[in-house]
Formats: C-alpha cells, sequence, structure tokens
C-alpha cells in the first residue's frame, strides 16, 4: 500500500494518530491529497478562490499556498485579487492571537497548482496592450496590484512564522520576484530562474532588485538583470539565492524535511530571518518606487519591443498547450 493509499485509509477510519505518522515520519504524504481536515477554529486555512488554494497541516502547522491562474500561468488579475484578499482575511485573523506554544502555525509555503511552471511573471499581452494605449494609470495599478502582497509576504505579514517558496517549474520575471519574496527557497533540480524582461528593453520592476540584494551583491544582481540569462537550480544554489535543492518530484518532501531539522531550532532559525529584514527592509515605499520607474520606463517601448514581448508570450502559450496536450494524451 503506498503512503498515500495509507494515509487515505487511516483519514477513513478516523485514525489521527496514524495521520500524524504518515505527517511527520518517514513516509510522509503529499499535502494536496492527504491532510487532516483542520478543526473548526482553522478553517481559514483552508481556503479555495477561483486561482488561488490553500490547504493546512496541523500536525506540522504548515499553511501550504498555491497558485492556479486561469490560462497562462502568470499573475493574472484575478489571481492578484484573491491573494490579496485570503492574505488580508488571515492577517486579520491571527492578529490577535496569542503567540505561545498553541500558536496554530509556523511555517507558510507558497507553490504553484500548475505541473511544470511555479509562475511566468507578469501578464505580457496585458502590458503590451497597456503599453500601445499609453495607459500610465493603468499599468500603474496592475504593478501596485502585484507589489503589495510580494510585500506583504516579504514581512511574513508581521506573523511569527519562516515563509517558504517551494519551486517546482519555471520561475521567470515576476515569478522569480515572487519565489524572492520568502525566507527560504526550496526548488527542485528542473526549475528554471531568470528575468527575461531585458529582451525587450525592460526590467524587472516588482522587486527583484529589492529581494535579490537581501541575498547577493548588488552589483551580481545587476548582471543577473542584465543578461536575461536563465539559471537552473543547482546555479542559484551555488550563488546562494536558493537553499534547498530537491529532486524532481520531492519538493513536498524536502519542504517536511525542512521542518522537521528546523523545528528544532525555530525560534533562533526565525529570528535570524527576522534579522535580515531588519538590515535589509523592503518597504512598499520602496516598492513602489520602483514600479514607478517601471512604468515610466515600459511607456517608452516601441514596436519592435513590443513585438519581441508578443513573442516570448506566444511562446509561453505554445509551450503551456503542448503541456496539456500530452497531459491529455496519457489520460
Amino acid at each position: 500500500m503506498s503512503k498515500i493509499e495509507a494515509t487515505a485509509v487511516a483519514l477513513q477510519e478516523g485514525s489521527t494518530e496514524e495521520v500524524t505518522r504518515l505527517a511527520v515520519g518517514g513516509n510522509r504524504p503529499r499535502p494536496l491529497t492527504a491532510l487532516h481536515r483542520p478543526k473548526a477554529d482553522h478553517s481559514l486555512f483552508e481556503a479555495t478562490y477561483d486561482e488561488f488554494e490553500t490547504a493546512y497541516d496541523p500536525h506540522a502547522r504548515i499553511l501550504w499556498q498555491y497558485m492556479r491562474p486561469m490560462g497562462r500561468p502568470s499573475y493574472t488579475q484575478g489571481l492578484l485579487r484573491d491573494v490579496a484578499h485570503y492574505q488580508s482575511r488571515l492577517a486579520e485573523a491571527l492578529a490577535d492571537v496569542d503567540e505561545g506554544p498553541d500558536y496554530p502555525l509556523r511555517y507558510t509555503v507558497f507553490g504553484s497548482g500548475t505541473p511544470g511552471v511555479y509562475n511566468l511573471g507578469g501578464d505580457l499581452p496585458l502590458f503590451a496592450r497597456l503599453i500601445r494605449d499609453q495607459d500610465r494609470a493603468g499599468l500603474r495599478r496592475y504593478a501596485y496590484a502585484c507589489v503589495e502582497p510580494l510585500q506583504f509576504r516579504a514581512t511574513n505579514l508581521d506573523l511569527p512564522v519562516i515563509s517558504i517558496s517551494l519551486v517546482q517549474g519555471d520561475a521567470l520575471g515576476g515569478g522569480f520576484e515572487c519565489a524572492l519574496a520568502d525566507d527560504v527557497i526550496i526548488a527542485e533540480r528542473s526549475a528554471k530562474f531568470g528575468f527575461p524582461e531585458i529582451l525587450f528593453n525592460l526590467f524587472p520592476g516588482m522587486g527583484a532588485y529589492s529581494f535579490l540584494s537581501r541575498r547577493i551583491a548588488p552589483s551580481q544582481a545587476e548582471r543577473m538583470m542584465l543578461s536575461g540569462r536563465i539559471y537552473s537550480a543547482d546555479d542559484l544554489y551555488e550563488m546562494g539565492i536558493v537553499d534547498v535543492v530537491a529532486e524532481d518530484g520531492a519538493g513536498e518532501d524536502a519542504v517536511y524535511d525542512y521542518v522537521e531539522r528546523v523545528d528544532r531550532s525555530f525560534e533562533g532559525t526565525r529570528a535570524i530571518y527576522g534579522a535580515r529584514r531588519i538590515v535589509n527592509p523592503v518597504t512598499l515605499e520602496e516598492m513602489k518606487a520602483v514600479t514607478d520607474l517601471w512604468v515610466e520606463t515600459a511607456l517608452k517601448l516601441d514596436r519592435s519591443d513590443l513585438r519581441k514581448m508578443e513573442r516570448l508570450a506566444a511562446a509561453q502559450d505554445r509551450r503551456m498547450k503542448t503541456q496539456r496536450e500530452r497531459k491529455a494524451a496519457r489520460a
């Protein structure tokens, strides 16, 4: 019997002890398929939106969060709206909860529900349309809607938790910025990272400089953004950007391994990440100032730049279509 099947049987029989053993022992279930349902007072940890979903493991005190954008796996306006709404709900609900030994959360994990893709970044077709229309206000609204939830994640919503990005596919542009917002990055080996914006005469303006400068020298961050290069998980581990590299398909297990290891020194580890935020703060004012620069730069793109942007979006769409067709053929 597989670990997933064993957990399903335990859940059907009401054996919470067996679920606990499977969750924290050597045979761990995948979080979305084998979580014990939370008690009523933990109901806010289980949320399903149109483009965002959460699940809760009460035994490991992990809140799993999954992006599920409709259409292109990018920062759709629906995804941004769902994430912002859930963040507000979570922060409000936990604002007055005592930070004692029974606090319900220790770790938040931000991942993707799209196989092979973490997030491809900004909504490039929307960018192209707004730039052609010279719609400064529309670009700014979208940019602010991107950076506000990222900055809230960068401060962990002021909750006593360690935040983890679980990258199980490509994280490009804003998707890479999304991963950088958290305390810890755990990536599967085949994941790819990069900032392609320079290829169409733009720059990553939703947190790349701010977040990278927390982890590496500013000059190194600039080289990454100017190169347009795609990096592997191993490349970024050697640079000190990715914290853990897991084998493909083992990302969730790597999260549980990390949690099991860190639990013994949770407060000290969390304090180190807190010190990093104090020494290298990323404020919302800073992020909005950079996005204002991004908006003004975007409005200067010419037709050649926009064609390059649209070609990249079309290539991404073709890739996703191919993946869907292969998945359907295997079904």
